[in-house]
């Protein structure tokens, strides 16, 4: 039986943190569940699952459609595009079966990329090799979940790129009921060898805007990201609780892409702070971070762990993220260090992720 592979390659930097990952996680339900009942595509289909930050990881190998179980999506640090995208080329080198003399081998594989931001990496050696060995041989998506994707680097892998431009939770329903309809187009196609070509489904109705890759190549319109630059959409801190020493991430957006003012001199306003699985964070993340001066940045939260009234509390010992509460001691969960809430005066800086 010929197999029509697809493979998921899904963004779980920093900046996903929160809805946009909720999102794509429920998503992927969606997807599978209307697959599942598609009988061209349970024929066929055998879905993958790839994830990347600073590092990337399988989440779910190729599998059989009727057995596939969509996984929990972790979070991790930095955009590390070129380690996703090497992760999915030696995958597609191990386990889909190429055509030879004595057999047809499986259909071209259908790559999506969902992704937020802008790499945090050198990508051009693993863009180099994906556009001389793979490109020709399989049908690559890449998808702008909102605008804030640098688009030239993505018309450098692939001619398929559109910006799901709205990210409420009705954009997202429509657009994975997009992503499902087409692949279940495609696998009526091939299931009844009518070529193996990707088959898009219609975008009508839905607010998803293709991009003219061609013309963006010519004209090379944004810049390109170097390595190790953090991405200036967004400023996302590592803390944790006091109390449980839990994990979580506070995130910080460009104030253009606020729907609030902010003070002069303020850069970025808070949006919230997330819960994570920590030992996730560190096994997908670089290591790699940057500096941000506290100036920059207004707004602060509860601790989305223990409820404490601040989550933006810098220990006066580490200098590590952490939670606080007022007329209390508190105990840095990072060295150990006990002290009551105080203001430090002035501005000061603090690490923050890449992507």
């Amino acid at each position: 039986m010929r197999r029509l592979p697809v493979y998921f390659l899904v963004d779980v930097s920093e900046s996903m943190v929160g809805q946009p990952i909720e999102q794509v996680q429920d998503g992927m339900r969606t997807i599978i569940q209307s697959l599942r009942v598609d009988p061209y595509a349970l024929e066929t289909v055998w879905v993958s699952i790839i994830a990347f930050a600073g590092k990337a990881r399988c989440l779910v190998p190729l599998t059989e459609l009727y057995k596939f179980y969509p996984p929990v999506f972790p979070i991790g640090g930095g955009t590390s595009l070129a380690r996703g995208l090497e992760m999915l080329m030696d995958d597609i080198d191990r386990n889909v079966q190429k055509t030879t003399r004595e057999i047809k081998g499986d259909w071209k594989p259908i790559i999506f990329i969902f992704t937020d931001g802008n790499p945090t990496d050198d990508c051009t050696a693993a863009f180099r090799r994906w556009n001389e060995k793979y490109r020709s041989h399989c049908n690559l998506v890449a998808v702008s979940i909102g605008d804030n994707v640098n688009v030239l680097t993505l018309a450098q892998i692939t001619d398929e790129i559109l910006l799901l431009k709205e990210t409420d939770t009705e954009s997202f329903s429509k657009f994975f009921k997009w992503v499902t309809a087409s692949i279940a187009n495609t696998s009526v196609s091939v299931a009844e060898q009518d070529g193996d070509g990707l088959k898009l489904a219609p975008t009508a109705g839905i607010n998803l805007d293709k991009v003219d890759a061609e013309e963006i190549r010519r004209e090379g319109r944004g810049k390109e990201t170097g390595a190790h630059q953090a991405d200036d959409n967004y400023v996302v801190i590592h803390g944790r609780c006091c109390n449980t020493k839990s994990h979580y991430l506070v995130k910080y957006v460009r104030a253009e892409l606020l729907n609030r003012r902010l003070p002069e001199g303020a850069k970025y306003g808070i949006l919230d702070a997330y819960p994570i699985d920590g030992e996730s964070y560190e096994q997908l993340s670089s290591g790699e971070s940057a500096q941000i001066n506290s100036s920059l940045l207004r707004g602060t939260s509860s601790c989305p762990c223990c409820g404490n009234e601040l989550s933006v509390v810098t220990c006066g010992n580490c200098g590590r993220l952490m939670c606080a509460a007022f007329e209390v001691s508190n105990k840095c969960p990072w060295c150990g260090e006990e002290g009551t809430l105080s203001s430090g005066g002035g501005s000061f800086d603090l690490g923050r992720g890449l992507g």
